[in-house]
């Protein structure tokens, strides 16, 4: 299944189901985070461990079943993951703004968990672009 050789609706559906598992995995292990520890930190604790679990799990779909991506060598592979992790650095800031700002107008955890996820949703929008043109490219 590379970007090419899948057709249009295949190619959004598949990208919407591994959005979809990575916002699971980053929202759950935020969720889990928050629950193990509550103290003064506890909410940039959890979403740096939700950020860093879902960047992983959605690296890895992508590179292995939307670009069928294959690194040359350890150093290609590290160069590569470098790549993804600065194109996502600012479709972080847009998930992070809209779960913070959730957070600051709502004060609370569901609300904050829902304007994570709707930055997650924007942000993978622009992702994919941005790692079709630069990351696996």
């Amino acid at each position: 299944m590379t970007a090419g050789a899948l057709g249009r609706a295949s190619l959004v559906t598949w990208y919407a189901l591994f959005a979809l598992l990575s916002m699971a995995a980053n929202l759950g292990c935020q969720k889990v985070a928050w629950t193990l520890y509550e103290g003064a930190f506890a909410i940039p604790l959890s979403v740096c461990v939700g950020t860093g679990v879902g960047l992983i799990v959605k690296y890895a779909l992508d590179k292995t079943w939307i670009f069928r991506f294959e690194h040359r060598s350890a150093a290609h592979g590290i160069q590569t993951f470098s790549r993804y992790v600065a194109m996502g650095l600012a479709t972080t800031a847009i998930f992070w703004a809209t779960e913070f700002g959730a957070e600051a107008l709502f004060h609370s955890e569901p609300a904050r968990l829902t304007g994570g996820a709707l930055g997650l949703v924007l942000g993978y929008f622009a992702k994919y672009q941005l790692d079709k043109r630069f990351v696996f490219a």
